[in-house]
């Protein structure tokens, strides 16, 4: 599967389901930390490329996780269809400070836009971001996993 075969998919998947995912961290303990996250997909503000994105509140073990590991997947799922992408992480927020992103809350915005959100006051949207401490995780895909097409699942 091409990357951009990847993303379509993901798309596709993630729309159907309000862009929610899976968001797979390793513990400290070297077991797996899930939580469901709303993400989407935007243009890194670094790098360029392609990458999924969620939003994190300051304090979470996913964010301790991706602080000492900083690699994640992120699973994508619709019916029994699913995609999966892993690889490392950029974390930007008040607590993990990003050296070449410097406007946190229009990031904060893109990437809430890109997961399908819409809010109507995006002033109160950045005081809530900001009370929360929220921190902007950058997944850059290197590795995509799915299931086959030609797969058929009953419930």
């Amino acid at each position: 599967m091409t990357p951009d075969d990847a993303l379509h998919t993901i798309t596709r998947l993630a729309a159907a389901e309000h862009w929610l995912a899976v968001l797979v961290t390793t513990r400290p303990d070297g077991e797996p930390g899930v939580s469901v996250v709303n993400a989407g997909i935007l243009t890194h503000p670094v790098t360029g490329d392609t990458t999924l994105a969620c939003v994190s509140r300051g304090r979470t073990a996913k964010l301790t996780n991706l602080r000492t590991h900083p690699r994640a997947t992120l699973v994508f799922r619709s019916g029994w269809e699913w995609i999966s992408a892993t690889g490392p992480v950029d974390l930007a927020g008040p607590d993990d400070p990003h050296p070449d992103i410097d406007d946190l809350p229009q990031l904060l915005r893109d990437i809430y836009t890109a997961a399908g959100g819409k809010h109507p006051n995006l002033d109160e949207y950045d005081r809530v971001m900001r009370e929360d401490r929220r921190t902007a995780l950058l997944l850059r895909p290197t590795r995509y996993t799915t299931n086959p097409h030609t797969a058929h699942h009953q419930a």
